[in-house]
């Protein structure tokens, strides 16, 4: 294959000095070395060539891998009891396989036949390559959980919390099932005061996972009147078809959407299946699911225990924190002479009011007089002493003050305020404001008399 790759032919290379000889074409006569024999790439070449010729482009071929070579791309054969081929699967094609690859693994490869000329050898080119049996459904459960997992049906947000101290536990098994005897062994042991409720369904075959998502669908949604706290779906242990049931997609919807907790376990501990991903918790046995579920009577009798004494300390402790603080409080002066802490502010407050007592007069005397200048100097000013001077104020009906005739006259009603009462009226229109009176005529100017010559008396003047 590194010869193909780095155009390796075949042919010495000939020394510098030594004349080439011509170049033949397709038009002429093969050369012959004796009396029939043919270079070795011309029988290649016809072998290619029948190959393209007699087999179809597309072949698939079951068979068993065996040795894998994985150098970016991959070598191997495939091979059954009587017979293999060697198999090229370039890396282009390597990469869109979605299932771990190794020897002894039965497969399915599609491709096509050639012939390698360099080595002379007939190869299977394989573009694309399927597990059968066990294979298969590995692929199909490792694309399943990748699917859900993307869905976020894993996520650790999604899972509930499992109780305490469950009353009641549905478990979702067959009746024939090994599983359900460890399952009521292991329960009767850790706590009577648990009961289970067996639902009864197949976990096995093709009408296993309807029958299983039905029952867990019918857990959920009846749940609070049949008093079921959690669930405990479980079955022994089988090969991968055996447990497919749990790995279909209808189980994982029903487990996702259930409301209340779910624990699965499924097979042996090695198993792993779609829905033990999915439930609130996993475990590897039976017997574990139900030891998670179920408390054990020991285990909690020595909790109250425990708690009992941590209580009985805390009360303690708590007792003698407040007995220490009312002893201190007895020798407090506040409570062994209270009349001492009230002496002194009672003095203080004697000679405070004496004090008080001796100003006080002066300080009212000043403010009545104050005041009663400030009321005298209010009534002469204010709007009453206004109106009983002659004044009036007018106001419309809601009582706004009017300050124009237009105002005025726009009103549906007018009510005129005097110093004694009110007068209610109705505007009957406005008269335009008289014209002021005529500003007076100046006196006439008197003329100025000449001074009469000789004459400086008084009045003594001449008309011009």
């Amino acid at each position: 294959m590194a010869a193909a790759r780095t155009g390796y032919t075949g042919r010495m290379p000939r020394l510098f000095d030594e004349p080439r000889p011509p170049r033949r074409t397709p038009a002429d006569p093969p050369e012959r070395h004796g009396d029939d024999a043919i270079p070795v790439a011309d029988l290649v070449g016809r072998i290619k060539q029948t190959l393209n010729q007699q087999m179809p482009g597309k072949l698939r071929v079951a068979g068993e891998v065996s040795n894998l070579s994985d150098r970016n791309h991959w070598f191997f054969s495939l091979k059954d009891e009587q017979a293999a081929i060697r198999c090229v699967m370039f890396a282009s094609a390597a990469r869109q396989v979605r299932f771990p690859v190794r020897d002894g693994l039965a497969v399915v490869a599609t491709g096509r036949v050639d012939v390698f000329p360099a080595q002379g050898q007939v190869q299977f080119y394989v573009d694309r390559l399927e597990p059968v049996g066990q294979g298969a459904l590995e692929q199909r459960l490792r694309e399943m959980i990748d699917e859900l997992r993307a869905l976020g049906y894993f996520d650790a947000e999604h899972k509930r919390p499992l109780p305490a101290i469950p009353r009641r536990i549905a478990v979702v098994t067959s009746r024939s099932a090994a599983a359900l005897q460890d399952v009521i062994d292991t329960a009767r042991r850790r706590w009577a005061g648990c009961e289970l409720v067996l639902c009864d369904v197949r976990v096995q075959g093709d009408a296993a996972a309807p029958q299983i998502a039905a029952m867990i669908d019918r857990l959920s949604r009846d749940h609070e009147a049949l008093g079921i706290d959690a669930v405990l779906l479980t079955r022994g242990g089988g090969s991968m078809e055996d447990l497919w049931a749990f790995n279909e997609r209808v189980v994982a919807d029903a487990l996702y959407r259930c409301a209340v907790p779910v624990v699965a376990a499924i097979g042996h501990e090695t198993d792993v299946t779609v829905a033990e991903l999915v439930a609130d918790a996993r475990c590897a046995t039976p017997t574990q699911a139900a030891m998670t579920l179920v408390p054990d009577r020991e285990t909690l009798s020595q909790q109250v225990e425990q708690l009992h004494d941590r209580l009985g300390l805390a009360l303690h402790r708590r007792a003698q924190h407040a007995r220490d603080r009312l002893r201190a409080a007895e020798r407090h002066p506040a409570v062994s002479r209270p009349d001492r802490l009230v002496a002194a502010p009672r003095e203080r407050l004697l000679r405070a009011s004496a004090r008080l007592g001796a100003v006080l007069p002066r300080v009212t005397r000043a403010r009545r007089e104050r005041l009663d200048a400030l009321a005298r100097h209010l009534h002469a000013v204010g709007p009453q002493r206004v109106l009983e001077r002659g004044y009036t104020y007018t106001t419309a009906a809601d009582g706004t003050l009017l300050r124009s005739a237009a105002t005025a006259a726009s009103a549906p009603s007018l009510t005129t305020v005097f110093a004694d009462g009110r007068v209610v009226s109705i505007p009957a229109g406005t008269e335009p404001p008289s014209p002021p009176p005529p500003a007076p005529s100046p006196p006439p100017r008197r003329k100025k008399r000449k001074r009469r010559p000789g004459n400086d008396g008084p009045g003594l003047f001449a008309a011009e």
